[in-house]
């Protein structure tokens, strides 16, 4: 045992001894090849564990969620954006504007969208409709052709640009975001897609807006209104909406994430009430593989 020791350490003896290596005419270098070892082992130790963090946050855990709604949104809109914005000094919105100007050609909007989705399948998740369900959310806008498109939940403007982006001439959107903070990137992102004079961004909450629409822009009713807010209040604006007569014979509602994270109080209204006629559209969380969907409703009136 002694002997297979002194093959690492010199010896146990010289270095008890110092003298016996001195007698010999060597340096008394066993104390420093330990110390060598032992930095080189904790060395290795912790490059092997930041290589095996960066494996679980970059791949792991990220394949892992991709299938549970619950664990998927604790992990990205949670987890995730806590530690970049800890890193960067900075926050997922202006991380993902930096994307777009970045990336994207300024006054195209298809390249905006290109540059988010991008952005969000390679870099960093967002809670934008995403590129999956945004493809639904075309044909609905190309099929409606409307005039007045009332948004709730811009966040940084993604399908705010999706939308406006196929509009006819002379039609608007009025978007409606809560977020002063989100509203101000929302607006530059806009402005980078050249889409400022289809748009109308109010900062405010939906409840204190909806009652307001027709006197504050001269509208008699909304072609299309696209939910994408807080999930709890979609079914009691959808109903102040009714209330206040923005929607026609004919208006279309079409509301984001009835799955997951879910609606299921507006997906009972608007499925038995006999003023809508519902359909689901099936699709997956924004940049997972989770089940959610779009749900489109027709008023009828």
């Amino acid at each position: 045992m002694i002997g297979r020791w002194q093959s690492i350490c010199p010896t146990v003896r010289e270095l008890a001894h110092p003298s016996l290596k001195a007698r010999r005419g060597e340096k008394w270098t066993g104390s420093t090849a330990c110390r060598d070892t032992m930095w080189l082992t904790l060395l290795y130790s912790c490059t092997g564990g930041a290589a095996l963090l960066y494996a679980l946050y970059r791949w792991l855990i990220p394949a892992a969620v991709q299938y549970h709604g619950g664990l998927a949104l604790i992990w990205h809109d949670v987890i995730v954006e806590w530690i970049l914005d800890t890193l960067t000094h900075s926050t997922r919105p202006q991380r993902l504007l930096s994307a777009v100007q970045k990336n994207a050609t300024r006054g195209d909007p298809s390249s905006v969208v290109k540059a988010i989705d991008q952005f969000c399948r390679q870099k960093e998740w967002a809670m934008n409709v995403g590129d999956e369900k945004g493809c639904i959310l075309d044909l609905v806008v190309s099929e409606v052709n409307p005039t007045f498109v009332l948004e709730l939940g811009t966040y940084c403007g993604y399908s705010t640009v999706r939308i406006a982006r196929l509009l006819p001439p002379h039609a608007k959107v009025i978007t409606l975001e809560f977020n002063p903070d989100f509203a101000a990137i929302a607006h530059q992102v806009i402005a980078w897609a050249g889409l400022e004079d289809k748009v109308h961004l109010i900062v405010g909450a939906s409840g204190d807006w909806i009652p307001k629409m027709k006197e504050q822009f001269g509208l008699n009713s909304f072609d299309l209104v696209f939910l994408d807010h807080w999930k709890d209040r979609y079914l009691p604006d959808t109903k102040l909406m009714e209330e206040c007569g923005l929607l026609r014979q004919g208006s279309i509602l079409l509301a984001d994430n009835v799955i997951c994270p879910g609606a299921p109080d507006y997906l009972d209204y608007v499925r038995r009430s006999s003023q809508y006629e519902s359909q689901y559209f099936k699709s997956h969380l924004e940049y997972t593989k989770v089940e959610d969907g779009l749900e489109k409703s027709i008023f009828l009136g």
